[in-house]
């Protein structure tokens, strides 16, 4: 599935280069905070153990793979990969301690990494901004080794109609806000669309067993605001 917006590179490049300084912190105002429970969430699914690895791609400033390590207590390898140079290097700086975390620019759609790699391979919040959620989650099929399991965390459709009225109009001042704190609200005009545009549940979860991932699922949360969607390479 090709998505005509994120296929402007140059757009998506401008999107975050001018908000990754204040990434984190717009992550907790437009979520109140509630993306850090999100994570921890997909943390708790995969459920790390010593001596697994995983790539996580989309990683912003490496959230995720900092929960990784820490529920394994650092006994683990994690590749953080984002096309963002300079959110790779805020993560850089902040992860600085965790000497098991490598770091790599790269796109979802096409990774530098050899085949049946993984155990893990997630993906929160930058699946949507991929030029092609197809080819993206191919590539995810391929670097995972047999055995190996698919997450991505995304917003998603709202089930309730209340919640869905209230979520529209906190969604229509996000870019206001954006202004405020980054100075442009363009970036969240952006990231809205996006949000909008997305894929529902179901239609996901159909591409991920079109991609031959097995056993596949998905995990409503905050009453579908987000989703965790997941599968097996068998």
């Amino acid at each position: 599935m090709s998505q005509k917006l994120q296929k402007d590179r140059k757009l998506v490049q401008e999107v975050f280069d001018k908000v990754y300084n204040k990434y984190d912190l717009m992550n907790d105002i437009m979520s109140f905070g509630s993306h850090r429970n999100w994570k921890k969430i997909l943390i708790q699914m995969m459920n790390p153990i010593e001596n697994q690895n995983l790539i996580d791609v989309g990683c912003g400033t490496g959230d995720i793979g900092k929960l990784f390590s820490d529920a394994a207590d650092n006994k683990c390898r994690i590749l953080s990969l984002d096309p963002n140079a300079q959110m790779i290097e805020l993560g850089k700086k902040k992860l600085k301690n965790y000497k098991n975390i490598s770091w790599q620019i790269g796109s979802g759609e096409k990774l530098d990494v050899k085949s049946n790699t993984f155990d893990f391979y997630t993906i929160s919040f930058g699946l949507r901004n991929t030029s092609d959620v197809e080819k993206t989650i191919k590539e995810a099929y391929r670097v995972l080794k047999k055995g190996g399991r698919f997450f991505c965390l995304e917003f998603s459709k709202v089930e309730n109609s209340n919640l869905e009225f209230l979520y529209k109009k906190y969604s229509q001042a996000i870019p206001k806000i954006g202004k405020y704190i980054v100075g442009d609200e363009k970036p969240y005009d952006y990231l809205i669309q996006t949000i909008d545009n997305f894929l529902n549940q179901d239609e996901l979860l159909d591409i991920l067993k079109k991609c031959k991932f097995e056993d596949c699922q998905y995990l409503n949360i905050t009453g579908g605001i987000v989703a965790i969607h997941s599968g097996w390479k068998i």
